[in-house]
């Protein structure tokens, strides 16, 4: 017995010899890991500060310290992808002023797709709108300068300037032969995000043009001011550019009473969040037609993408831009920040959106229905001794209409002629009609 007993501590004792030079050689290991990162980061700090010296010595032209510092900014982030960004004093102080809601330019939002400056949407009423841009145009020049390789930032300084001075884009539009020669002048870019009309007695028409802070109060507001009418929605996002995540969230959340409806994952565990539904929020149950397009981008695909998949919304229209990125604006000193991407968006199915977009349930191209009368087509009232005093009654009756219709401001009203030139627009209305019936 003493001997097992001698044999088993004997045992312990070099299994515990072997595990304290196991942990040594692996906390040498780690220590040798960091130290070579840590190496590694200074060989290539040092490559770098080597560099910056070599072109403040050489270079033709003559460059301070700060403006080698923030071209080197530039083209580190620029070269992370599309949307990350170096904010010089001049581009932060910009973006300061458009975050007011309120600043002098075109009214367009653009990026970058295969290579080429594209317009992602032009917001509603705004130069650019009027001037007839139009989604997935690829804007060529700028004035005369050639928008080949220039930044976003670059196109957009350029873009945006004093409120009544004129500018000149060459575009390039799908379908046609040649570049289109696009004359606008600068204006006040004040937006209206949310517009709501009424489409007959029981479907009201909600657009929102861009998420900024007041997109949920407004649509809440719409909605409970045609509660007791309303018996469907058509929730039109074509050319919209997408704006504050939380405001998306929320606007989903209006519909939605349960389930997620986007998370966020990055390379830090802090990024990853998941946004889910609360029934306390939901204001309404009705069946919804949500408007899509290649300017619908970011928010506007997040909530379509969130209705699709809880089978509360049916889609109709064209594939979305397809921009499934979280960007963040960190500050760098008092007047310089930088706008990076630190995560990517996921729909509850757990679906990507980044360059894929969202597809509709129903694919409708625009254009405009051509309504044709069948000048052969014989009715009642085209008979002979037919009852005159029924259709007095029936004319007497749409008069009432038509003046009751007159009172109303037309702002308010989408018409059926309006619909027959929009016929993304009246597939959604005719589809919502059948839901309606559908639901009883």
């Amino acid at each position: 017995m003493k001997n097992k007993k001698y044999l088993t501590l004997g045992f312990a004792s070099i299994s515990l010899a072997i595990s304290l030079v196991f942990t040594s050689n692996l906390f040498a290991e780690e220590i040798k890991t960091d130290e070579n990162k840590e190496l590694t980061r200074l060989q290539a700090l040092a490559k770098f500060t080597k560099v910056i010296g070599i072109v403040e010595k050489y270079n033709v032209d003559e460059l301070s310290i700060e403006e080698l510092m923030d071209k080197a900014l530039e083209g580190m982030l620029s070269n992370l992808d599309a949307h990350s960004n170096y904010l010089s004093q001049k581009d932060y102080k910009k973006l300061k002023v458009q975050t007011k809601g309120e600043f002098g330019g075109l009214g367009i939002t653009v990026g970058v797709r295969d290579g080429a400056l594209t317009v992602i949407a032009p917001i509603e009423g705004t130069p650019a709108d009027k001037a007839g841009l139009e989604a997935k145009d690829i804007i060529l020049k700028i004035n005369d300068e050639s928008t080949i390789g220039m930044t976003i930032d670059d196109a957009v300084a350029i873009m945006r300037g004093k409120v009544g001075t004129p500018i000149d884009l060459t575009i390039v539009r799908e379908g046609e032969n040649k570049p289109i020669p696009i004359h606008i002048v600068r204006g006040v870019i004040s937006i209206q995000s949310v517009y709501a009309k009424n489409i007959g007695d029981d479907i009201t028409y909600i657009r929102v043009t861009s998420f900024d802070q007041k997109v949920v109060a407004d649509v809440s507001k719409e909605i409970n001011k045609r509660k007791k009418t309303t018996k469907g929605i058509v929730l039109d996002l074509r050319n919209n550019p997408g704006g504050l995540l939380d405001q998306a969230v929320g606007l989903t959340d209006l519909f939605v009473d349960k389930g997620d409806i986007v998370s966020q994952k990055g390379r830090d565990a802090s990024d990853n969040k998941t946004f889910s539904a609360s029934p306390s929020t939901t204001i309404t149950s009705v069946p919804i037609v949500v408007l899509i397009n290649g300017g619908s981008a970011s928010a506007s695909e997040i909530v379509s993408g969130a209705l699709q998949d809880h089978k509360r919304a049916i889609l109709l229209g064209e594939n979305t831009f397809g921009k499934g990125s979280v960007q963040i604006v960190l500050q760098v000193t008092q007047e310089e920040a930088i706008k990076l991407t630190i995560a990517r968006y996921y729909l509850p199915s757990g679906r990507t959106i980044q360059a894929v977009g969202v597809k509709p349930d129903i694919e409708v191209f625009p254009g405009s229905v051509n309504v044709k009368k069948n000048e052969f087509a014989i009715k009642e009232a085209d008979l002979k001794k037919h009852l005159e005093e029924e259709l007095k009654k029936v004319d007497d009756d749409n008069d009432k209409a038509d003046n009751k219709d007159d009172d109303k401001a037309n702002k308010d009203i989408i018409t059926p002629e309006m619909l027959n030139k929009d016929m993304q627009l009246k597939e959604a209305v005719d589809i919502l009609k059948a839901l309606v019936i559908i639901k009883g």
